[in-house]
């Protein structure tokens, strides 16, 4: 009897010392995710730093530095103890093989990437995320062909209207601003554009209709593959045609200097054609030191995001700290896309980049990062195309390019060149 006692008093204590440890284990799984919390979390921008695209990448790149600067002086991401961001600086180069090979050492040497931004270049942006996507990491764009957000993939985020959507909203404001400023009616486009992979989406819309819908004759249809060598003959065609517009769609500062500097040799610059652009770098502070004043003059630019009314105290932050004279669409955006990153990891509560792509999926218009793109509201479909994306127009004034278009962003009025 005395036996079967001591063996029940002894059954009860293991069960209490198991009981206990059970709890104890309870704790501690409990305890887990705050103890496991990273003290930082990696993003990444990956950018031309070498070759004719380099200047775009360094813009990029500035932009995204300020704001890992800004964010972690904030409190990092607050819903993972104040983690801080740690931005990973990779070279894309300048051809859209170096760019997915950047890719893939960049996965390599940091598996633990959360997500990242990039590649200016359409083309290289194409490369790069084949690559991410694959490996399940958010990519963020700004890149503009429709091919990005047209292949059916999960992670990959354009926050720029796709090429064809600007096209397709840009010669209908671009005929508003000529009638405002009490120009002709304008009748004849030319096109000087080199084969990327943006310019062909642009202008797919317009030679498919979008011309003849507005009634626009095309009469000069010169594409070039960059860099450009001389751009004589095909300015020569726009001088003998005079088109009442010229599409300029170079993606490079180099080719793009070329280009005008041949308009102004043969009597077609400083406002005496409509010079109508497209892409960041056509706002770059390079251009002025390289171009000219008198050669931007009156030069008009469609391109995605800019930095305008509503925003000046980061303007200001932006100009003082990254030295530069303006904050252009590639330093806003990639500021903006680090806080898209930051909001979403906030949203999942977790720095699992398959998490955070699914929050910025689940993004409802809501979140800060919004302010910092054109209409202000961030929300993607379900291919990654951000949701009322609109496009921003640019005019070279004085030396500046500043944004006529859309309203609540604009600074100033167009002033159409008179022929």
């Amino acid at each position: 009897m005395m036996k079967q006692m001591t063996r029940r008093i002894a059954l009860r204590s293991i069960a209490t010392i198991a009981a206990a440890a059970g709890i104890a284990g309870i704790a501690a799984f409990g305890a887990g995710p705050v103890l496991a919390q990273p003290k930082e979390v990696k993003v990444a921008v990956a950018v031309p730093l070498s070759g004719p695209w380099a200047r775009n990448g360094e813009l990029h790149l500035k932009g995204a530095q300020l704001a890992v600067e800004d964010i972690n002086a904030e409190g990092g991401i607050k819903a993972l103890g104040g983690a801080k961001m740690k931005l990973i600086v990779v070279d894309s180069g300048d051809s859209a093989e170096k760019a997915k090979n950047a890719a893939q050492r960049m996965l390599s040497q940091d598996p633990d990437l959360v997500g990242g931004t990039g590649a200016f270049v359409s083309s290289f942006t194409l490369a790069i995320t084949e690559v991410t996507e694959r490996a399940g990491v958010p990519w963020l764009t700004l890149s503009y062909s429709d091919q990005i957000t047209g292949r059916g993939y999960q992670y990959v985020f354009q926050t720029s209207p796709t090429a064809s959507k600007m096209a397709e909203d840009a010669l209908p404001v671009l005929l508003q601003l000529s009638k405002l400023a009490n120009a002709p009616a304008l009748k004849t486009v030319g096109i000087i554009m080199d084969n990327t992979a943006s310019p062909v989406s642009f202008t797919k819309p317009m030679r498919e209709g979008g011309f003849d819908k507005l009634g626009l004759k095309l009469v000069v249809d010169e594409v070039f593959t960059p860099p450009l060598a001389d751009a004589t003959s095909m300015v020569q065609k726009v001088r003998n045609a005079r088109p009442d517009v010229l599409l300029m769609l170079t993606t490079s500062v180099p080719d793009t200097k070329l280009v005008l500097e041949k308009l102004f040799e043969m009597g077609l610059g400083k406002g005496r054609i409509a010079v109508i652009a497209n892409g960041g770098h056509m706002g770059a502070p390079e251009l002025l030191n390289v171009v000219g004043k008198d050669l931007m003059e009156g030069v008009m630019v469609i391109i995605a995001n800019w930095g305008g009314k509503g925003q000046e105290k980061l303007i200001k932050e932006f100009t003082v700290k990254a030295k530069e004279p303006w904050m252009t669409q590639d330093s806003i955006s990639t500021y903006g896309d680090m806080w898209i990153l930051k909001d979403a990891m906030e949203m999942a509560k977790s720095a699992d980049p398959k998490k955070v792509a699914a929050a910025m999926h689940a993004m409802d218009g809501t979140q800060s990062a919004g302010r910092y793109f054109p209409g202000g509201k961030l929300k993607f479909d379900s291919n990654g195309r951000r949701i009322g994306a609109e496009i921003v127009i640019l005019q070279w004034q004085n030396g500046e390019p500043k944004p006529i278009y859309p309203p609540a962003l604009a600074t100033t009025q167009a002033a159409w060149p008179k022929r």
